[in-house]
């Protein structure tokens, strides 16, 4: 495979081009390879079309037309909609490849992977972190499971998209894994709100206050990209509050299947919650600052 990928014969197939998608698709065009898209909004494909994306109609068209499809849309009933009735598994050819790169629910995955089986045709759960500057830069961590023979065959793409690609064990690995990286963000995040506000109170320089800590034991991702947005009042969405709601919903229904306990988790949730009702579920994820503004 990695020969075809080579010599960019290869038609990938791309569907879901907001925030994240469009970066990621981006950077395949960047790279050479023949990008075929669908997104339910035809204007938010434009980007990617004038740059060379072959635009499709329907899911069932773009799908026939391509030897591997890559799915980054919003809820697991999405991706539901997307992969069955009469979706991607429906029309992908014997021996092509379905990756779904949507944070969803690993128990879907699993199905998705079953019923691909079936039909001869490979599957990947893959999802990303690192939102939209990671999609743009190429540089997301890419979390995968599946057969590791396919991880295998894949990885020249997944180099195209992203840094940190780690393949993490059998179907429906890759979502439990991006469960644990949104249990780790959503509590950090109240972290990073809380610690920047009680800097303003206590009559310091945020910015100053952001130099000492983004370098010691606090340290993270959040916190260094993030916390700047917060500070300009920039709460354009990354990665979007309704979304990580989602995600939440998600790993918080998992951990109670598996007998776990997640306060902090739950506490998150709670108060992403209480930050969706005031409006704010389509600001980035950063707006949780907002609330204890």
């Amino acid at each position: 495979m990695e020969g075809i990928f080579l010599n960019h014969h290869t038609k990938i197939g791309f569907i879901g081009t907001g925030v994240m998608g469009r970066g990621m698709a981006n950077q395949l065009l960047s790279a050479g390879f023949h990008v075929n898209v669908y997104n339910r909004t035809k204007e938010k494909a434009k980007s990617l079309v004038d740059k060379g994306a072959e635009w499709f109609d329907t899911v069932q068209a773009v799908t026939e037309a391509s030897d591997i499809m890559i799915t980054m849309v919003g809820y697991p009933k999405d991706v539901e909609e997307v992969y069955f009735d009469n979706g991607v598994l429906a029309h992908a050819k014997p021996g092509s490849f379905v990756i779904d790169m949507t944070t969803s629910s690993p128990k879907l995955a699993e199905k998705i992977y079953q019923e691909a089986k079936k039909k001869g045709i490979h599957a990947l759960d893959a999802p990303v972190s690192g939102g939209d500057i990671g999609a743009e830069q190429g540089t997301l961590s890419i979390m995968v499971g599946g057969d590791k023979a396919d991880f295998d065959e894949m990885l020249p793409m997944f180099k195209v998209i992203g840094e940190n690609i780690v393949y993490q064990g059998q179907a429906g690995a890759g979502q439990h894994t991006k469960m644990c990286n949104q249990i780790t963000v959503a509590s950090n995040m109240i972290g990073v709100c809380e610690a920047l506000v009680y800097a303003k109170k206590a009559g310091l320089d945020e910015d100053q206050v952001l130099k000492s800590i983004t370098r010691g034991a606090a340290g993270s991702w959040s916190l260094s990209n993030l916390g700047p947005r917060m500070l300009k009042g920039d709460f354009a969405p990354g990665f979007y509050v309704k979304h990580l709601i989602k995600d939440m919903t998600i790993a918080l229904e998992s951990a109670e299947e598996m007998g776990l306990m997640t306060p902090g988790l739950e506490l998150a949730k709670s108060l992403y919650e209480k930050l969706a009702d005031t409006g704010e579920e389509d600001s980035g994820t950063q707006a949780l600052y907002k609330l204890y503004q």
